[in-house]
């Protein structure tokens, strides 16, 4: 089942993705569960939002596949190598990517977005995907200089604009055969299987809630393959998970402070 949430008539609303139409959902369904209100709304009418605003964090695993990690020049880290990024940086599909003046070099990481859907906190491997609400599309975006130059994450990662969610969340997903694709106006930059990964999403769920309770609507970036790469303002840049959608967003430079 595909999730929307989506603008309509100045409204914010939820709805189930059937076709070409949104079957309007009576409120959040991770919490007032997929009662409907009998309304469609076609999805020409529709302006598709970033389909959750996590009511916390957004954790990020780094390095999760070994071609990435060498390509960044080192190895894998045994362990999930975790950071976070502010909700303040969600964006949905079809907003606009802004390049901040302090970077000159921003980059795409497309990835597997996991949707938390209850508290979880110390939960095992075994159990983890109990907890989770579905699955969406991802860009980690990072002003790679700056994170070079203070030589830990948050700076680089956490400008406004840098976590692009979307199109919708996936409730049914199974990444065993899944892959992602990241486009930059049209050239392929990454392709990979999700099998890839070095760390599951179960694995990651578990590492996570040992070291911080997981809420709700709190978002997992599952790591990006090798082929990171920059982009410039007037690109459009794309990332497709298989069975869940494409994440199109533009980008722009962030206008000169004044």
């Amino acid at each position: 089942m595909k999730i929307a949430r989506f603008s309509h008539n100045d409204a914010i609303q939820y709805g189930i993705l059937d076709e070409q139409e949104l079957v309007v959902l009576a409120g959040d369904p991770m919490f007032a569960g997929f009662d409907t209100t009998g309304e469609r709304v076609p999805l020409a009418d529709a302006a598709l939002l970033a389909p959750v605003i996590p009511r916390s964090k957004v954790v990020c695993v780094g390095k999760n596949y070994h071609d990435h990690a060498a390509e960044m020049g080192g190895v894998a880290p045994e362990e999930p190598l975790l950071f976070l990024k502010p909700n303040t940086s969600v964006i949905g599909p079809g907003d606009t990517i802004v390049r901040p003046t302090l970077s000159e070099q921003t980059e795409h990481e497309g990835e597997l977005a996991v949707v938390i859907g209850r508290i979880a906190k110390n939960v095992k491997a075994e159990d983890a995907l109990d907890y989770v609400f579905g699955y969406t599309v991802a860009n980690d975006v990072t002003a790679r200089d700056l994170q070079r130059k203070d030589g830990q994450w948050t700076r680089g990662k956490g400008f406004d604009t840098f976590c692009p969610l979307g199109p919708v969340i996936e409730t049914e997903f199974d990444d065993a055969d899944a892959t992602i694709e990241t486009r930059v106006n049209g050239e392929v930059r990454q392709h990979a299987p999700l099998s890839d990964m070095i760390h599951s999403v179960a694995d990651i769920i578990e590492y996570a809630s040992a070291v911080f309770t997981l809420l709700p609507g709190d978002v997992i970036l599952t790591g990006t393959p090798a082929g990171v790469g920059r982009f410039a303002a007037g690109d459009t840049v794309e990332v497709e998970v298989s069975g869940i959608g494409i994440l199109r967003n533009t980008v722009r430079d962030a206008l000169p402070v004044a």
